[in-house]
């Protein structure tokens, strides 16, 4: 089993440095030509079946990556975004930063002493979560073999990935940095084992900026 694990495409909220998570916020006009061009590299790639984050962000690229194929797509809710809680719509970067900027950067620049809010998800259930998500694909013998589009968003991406290189750590959970939109890694599923084959593989012109919180 091959798995093609995409971050999805930019934004408005990624363009300015607000807090999404589970806030359902579409792709901008940008973000659809990044996943354009994606699906324009991918055209050549089999896939045999789509499973995506059923947040618009993150479902609008695989139906474009998909766009003229006869591939089934399908929702799965463990490939949602972590959740941020009250932190979500906050402004963290850039010259509009609100007051609760300062806790909520943690998560990317400290986040060992990351405090999620009461209402939000935290990086171990994140883990569980997405671990949960690998778990039953190495169970389903009739995708043995198969090539899967797994569309998804930058936390939960990096939490999977983590997963198969053996790094549970919630200090060191960025320590491969933000998956840049529209990004994909290729993972071999071969029985009870995954590995890493290629990672951070772009398919179009534009040179994306990395996340940055200031």
């Amino acid at each position: 089993m091959l798995l093609y694990i995409v971050r999805h495409g930019e934004t408005d909220w990624n363009k300015s440095h607000r807090v999404q998570g589970r806030t359902d916020i579409p792709l901008n006009d940008y973000g659809r030509r990044l996943a354009e061009e994606t699906a324009e590299g991918m055209k050549d790639i089999q896939i045999d079946i789509g499973m995506t984050s059923p947040l618009l962000r993150a479902k609008e690229t695989a139906q474009i990556i998909l766009k003229g194929r006869d591939v089934p797509l399908y929702d799965e809710a463990r490939l949602q975004e972590i959740s941020f809680g009250r932190y979500e719509g906050v402004y963290c970067g850039g010259d509009h930063c609100d007051p609760e900027s300062e806790a909520f950067n943690r998560f990317f620049c400290d986040t060992g002493n990351y405090i999620p809010p009461d209402d939000a998800e935290t990086i171990p259930q994140l883990y569980e979560r997405t671990g949960g998500f690998l778990e039953s694909l190495m169970r389903r013998e009739d995708l043995a073999g198969k090539s899967i589009l797994v569309s998804t968003h930058g936390a939960a991406m990096t939490s999977l990935l983590n997963r198969i290189r053996g790094n549970l750590s919630v200090e060191h959970f960025w320590r491969d940095e933000v998956p840049p939109n529209c990004s994909i890694t290729v993972v071999e599923i071969n029985g009870s084992k995954a590995q890493i084959v290629k990672e951070g593989l772009i398919f179009y012109k534009e040179k994306v900026k990395k996340w940055k919180t200031v």
